[in-house]
């Protein structure tokens, strides 16, 4: 079960991702973090959504925000995925589920009649301060980009 409450802190986690990069949320303080949980790499939904947070990349930096995706696949696939899409933002390899934990992304799912444990595709706000201010749960991939670039703004 998740701790995380909207206007309360984040914890502080550290992760591995994309490029040799260490992220951690007390090193991004002053800066708005978008952190986007998705399902597999390279899967029709999931590669549309990168793409829209990447068509909307100078946006959010104007906001003074950074944007972190999220999946349980490895690094190597992770790589692979941000460079043919050309994504500029990083990807965090979450194997162990440690942050899909803390935010609670982990449910039950069905496909073709088959239950199975996997990320449900969500997407936090947290602020410059370290507070989530918004949470996106059973995101559907249209439309939602501009709906957190939204509330980037209006922050």
């Amino acid at each position: 079960m998740s701790s995380l409450t909207i206007d309360k802190k984040v914890p502080s986690f550290t992760a591995q991702a994309t490029s040799d990069v260490t992220v951690s949320l007390d090193e991004l303080k002053g800066k708005n973090v978008i952190i986007y949980f998705y399902p597999k790499d390279s899967t029709p939904g999931c590669t549309t959504e990168g793409q829209n947070f990447r068509d909307s990349i100078a946006e959010f930096e104007a906001a003074n925000t950074v944007i972190f995706g999220v999946s349980r696949d490895g690094m190597r696939a992770h790589e692979n995925f941000k460079a043919k899409q050309s994504f500029p933002f990083e990807l965090i390899s979450d194997p162990d589920e440690e942050l899909c934990k803390l935010f609670d992304v982990i449910k039950l799912k069905k496909n073709y009649g088959r239950e199975y444990m996997g990320i449900e595709r969500s997407t936090f706000l947290i602020d410059a301060e370290g507070v989530l201010k918004q949470e996106w749960r059973k995101v559907k991939v249209k439309g939602h980009v501009d709906e957190v670039l939204e509330a980037v703004k209006a922050l």
